[in-house]
This record gives structure tokens, C-alpha cells and sequence, in this order.
């Protein structure tokens, strides 16, 4: 009787691997074999001290009630600024809508901005939820194909050529999920100029800016004329370790940000009132932490990188951010999800199918090296002798 009631529009609403991964892998361990968890984008640091401490000193002092549903006016004021002084670009607090996590901006701006038919950009491999959410507003999804040739950045001409009138939406995502893959300069000035103008919204998901090794984070919104045209997407999850604690932000024209302020109003309220204090703490706190945790990323991605390079049959990319890397297995002449799933089977580590992140993904893996060092060098003498078996 229950499914005959559900919406249809439910088919067309996808999911997220990695938890399904990690159930698996769970499950796994209750029957007592030990995993080697390389599946969860999610560092594997603790949230700073003086973070946590204002969350505490916030509960204390009765900040436990609701909140105005764009966000409380003093963090809206502390992301204003950071991002002000992180992107070089004028921003006032009515440009910001502080969110439960990051991922509720890429649904709100999605919902917001598409009409069904309308046409809408998106990198593949990419994060899985862009796709997701593009099929269930009835847009019609345009693949971008990243590709390691090119070091998993995209392709300006190529994008040129997917552009048409009927696109309404184009999703960046740099460093980039699942392929730490970062756009120069060059290339965003470029999708700046085939964009500035139109009738166009830039979903700009930065949501690993601070997780850079090489070069740096460019961000679409700092280009002359793209900032109203831009939405960005960014959060406190990975640069401050507070996965669990779902506060994230987006920055976009005033009109917009209205908007999506009635659609958080129509669906969470608002974002628990603690969690955006300890936010404040830490943009406007010391920064050591972030740095420490950058560096000690960079150390495990050259020993990954050059780790999986040394295994008979694969070859990795060195990724210039965030904390994953996408190696390379087609060389063993077997679908990418079926490799994954021998090295969890047979090897007990869990990695994803590069096919999770969209069809460019087949013949790769995403594994992430957010976890200790210690785990890392295991991982590995596990999937060599895994491989060798396949």
C-alpha cells in the first residue's frame, strides 16, 4: 500500500555511495574483520579546542532556541568577512544563508534556480548529489567530463561547446571531489567570459578551498561582473574537522539569498543557533589548526600517491587538493565496482567506485587519505596483495 502512495518523482532522486560503502564495511567489522576505512571524504582530526569551547560557552549561556532562518546576524557578519577577505570581493551579511552543512546549499540552489527542462552543467566525475538533485527538479543534466589527461580539470573548449540557450545553471567544483582536481586561473577566467552576462547561475562549490597543496584556490565569484551571477558554496565540515556538527554557508545576490532563506524556513527553520557561534569561533579564532591539518594531508597524499604507483598496475595523478586521490585500475580489465568490491571482500579495504561519481569515473577509484598514516601504509600492502589476486 506505502509504495503505491510514494511520489513518483522519488525514482528519480539518487543517493550517495560512501554511505552505503561504509554500512557495508560496518557491517563487516561486527563480524569481526578489521577494515581500513578509505571510503568517507571526512578528516580524520578533531575539532579545534577553542571551537568546541565556544559551542559549550554558547549552550551555557542559553543559546538552545531558534534562530532567524538565514542565519544569526553575527555570523552572517563573520562569513561576510571571510569571504571578503578570502575571495578580494565587497560582501554584506544579506548576501550570506548559513545552512545545516553544505550540501543543503547545493539543494536549495538547485531547487531555487531550475526549471524543469532547463539545462544544467556539472562536472563527471563529480560529486554524486549535483546529478541527483538535477533529475529530480526535472532539469536535464550536461555532463562535463574531467579528464586525467588533462589532470582531472575541465576542459574550457569543451564546455564552450556545451553551452546553449536553454542552460540555466553550471556547477563548479574546485579542488574538486572525487579527483582533487584544481582549476587555474586561466581556466576560470575563461569560463568567466563564456558565462559573464548570460542569463546563467554559477553553482561555485568551494567547499575545499583551504585544502590546497599546489597553486591556489580561484574562486569564479572574484571575476569581473561574475559575483552576481554567482552562488558560493562553502562550510566549516573539512577546513575545521566539524563534519558532525552541519554548518555550512552559501554566498549569492540578495534575491537570491532571500529565496532560499523561504525555502530553509519551509523545511529546517534554521541552523541550531550553538553550532553558527562556534562557526564564528572559527573564522575569526587562530587558523594553526588548519594549517597543521593541510600539511599533515600533503605529507599522506605523497606517501599515497607514490605508494599506489609502485602497485603492478596502477597509476595515481598527484591531486593539487582537497584529501582523495583517483587512481587509475583499468589495467585489470575489470569494472571499476567490481574492484572496489574485491578489495573490500577480499582485502578489507573500503574504496569507492569511481563510477559513484558518474560515468567519466569508470576505470578509477576514489579513495581518501583522510585517515592516519598508520592506516594508509596498510591500505596499501592490502590492495597489492588484493590486486595481485583479481
Amino acid at each position: 500500500m506505502i509504495e503505491a502512495a510514494i511520489a513518483a518523482r522519488m525514482q528519480n532522486l539518487g543517493t550517495e555511495t560512501a554511505f552505503e560503502v561504509l554500512a557495508r564495511a560496518k557491517a563487516l567489522e561486527a563480524q569481526g574483520r578489521r577494515i581500513i576505512h578509505m571510503e568517507i571524504g571526512e578528516p580524520d582530526f578533531d575539532t579545534p579546542a577553542h571551537i568546541r569551547r565556544a559551542a559549550a560557552d554558547a549552550l551555557e549561556q542559553g543559546f538552545t532556541h531558534y534562530g532567524p532562518s538565514g542565519g544569526m546576524p553575527e555570523t552572517r557578519a563573520a562569513i561576510a568577512d571571510y569571504i571578503a577577505g578570502t575571495r578580494g570581493i565587497p560582501c554584506s551579511p544579506g548576501e550570506v544563508v548559513v545552512t545545516p552543512g553544505g550540501k543543503p546549499i547545493m539543494y536549495y540552489g538547485i531547487i531555487a534556480t531550475v526549471n524543469p527542462g532547463d539545462e544544467v552543467i556539472y562536472p563527471n566525475p563529480g560529486f554524486p548529489i549535483y546529478e541527483s538533485v538535477i533529475n529530480f527538479m526535472g532539469g536535464v543534466p550536461v555532463p562535463l567530463p574531467l579528464r586525467e589527461e588533462n589532470d582531472f580539470r575541465l576542459d574550457p573548449d569543451e564546455f564552450e561547446r556545451l553551452l546553449t540557450p536553454r542552460t540555466k545553471l553550471v556547477i563548479l567544483n574546485s579542488p574538486a571531489n572525487p579527483t582533487g582536481g584544481v582549476l587555474t586561473r586561466e581556466d576560470v577566467r575563461r569560463i568567466a567570459s563564456l558565462v559573464r552576462g548570460r542569463e546563467i547561475v554559477v553553482l561555485s562549490d568551494e567547499i575545499y578551498s583551504r585544502i590546497i597543496y599546489e597553486g591556489e584556490a580561484w574562486s569564479i565569484a572574484s571575476e569581473p561582473g561574475l559575483k552576481d551571477q554567482t552562488i558560493i558554496l562553502d562550510g566549516f565540515s573539512k577546513t575545521y574537522a566539524m563534519t558532525g556538527w552541519r554548518l555550512g554557508y552559501g554566498v549569492m545576490p540578495v534575491p537570491l539569498a532571500e529565496r532560499i532563506t523561504r525555502l530553509i524556513t519551509n523545511s529546517v527553520s534554521c541552523t541550531a543557533t550553538f553550532v553558527q557561534l562556534a562557526g564564528k569561533a572559527a573564522l575569526e579564532g587562530p587558523q594553526e589548526s588548519v594549517e597543521a591539518m593541510v600539511a599533515e594531508f600533503k605529507r599522506r597524499r605523497d606517501y599515497i600517491v607514490d605508494g599506489l604507483n609502485a602497485i603492478a598496475g596502477v597509476t595515481c595523478k598527484n591531486p593539487a587538493g582537497a584529501f582523495y586521490v583517483f587512481p587509475n585500475v583499468k589495467s585489470f580489465g575489470r569494472s571499476t565496482k567490481e574492484v572496489a568490491d574485491h578489495l573490500l571482500n577480499d582485502a578489507g579495504v573500503a574504496a569507492l567506485a569511481g563510477t559513484s561519481f558518474g560515468s567519466y569515473g569508470e576505470g578509477y577509484l576514489r579513495l581518501s587519505y583522510a585517515t592516519s598514516l598508520a592506516n594508509i601504509e596498510e591500505g596499501l600492502r592490502r590492495i597489492e596483495r588484493s590486486l595481485a589476486r583479481l
